[in-house]
């Protein structure tokens, strides 16, 4: 009936990155509102899908200010594109905002850049002279 002192007790997995075993949890890169009232500003940062929207999270790779119109939108590119590649699922604003800085066609671009290097073959090139003396 009782349970001994020596037994563990379950506990339901916290919504922390990390499970028990070890796993990694749904991680989301999406915005946090900071700021006053009329006067928005967010911070993009990576979180744990489960986390609230102004909880806890793992790690801020940026910031966005909607009423200003220069420099309203600053990005840690090298980080974004961390957690990018590790499998972080940005939200569609942020997916919005990362397109207008450039970080995803970059990514994009570095990624086709690379597959076309392992795929390309080198192609002899024929000139005039050998074409006509070969046919």
């Amino acid at each position: 009936m009782f349970r001994s002192r020596e037994e563990p007790v379950q506990r339901r997995e916290s919504a922390s990155f990390y499970t028990l075993k070890g796993a990694a949890q749904m991680v989301k890169i999406r915005l946090r509102r900071v700021g006053r009232k009329n006067a928005p500003f967010y911070r993009i940062l990576v979180a744990d899908s489960q986390s609230p929207r102004d909880g806890k999270f793992i790690e801020i790779i940026g910031q966005y200010a909607p009423r200003k119109s220069e420099g309203s939108l600053n990005v840690d590119e090298e980080r974004a594109n961390y957690w990018l590649g590790v499998g972080a699922q940005p939200t569609d604003t942020v997916r919005s905002l990362l397109r207008r800085a450039g970080i995803l066609k970059r990514r994009h671009e570095q990624r086709l850049g690379i597959e076309r290097k392992t795929t390309a073959v080198p192609v002899s090139e024929k000139t005039d002279d050998t074409a006509a003396t070969s046919a």
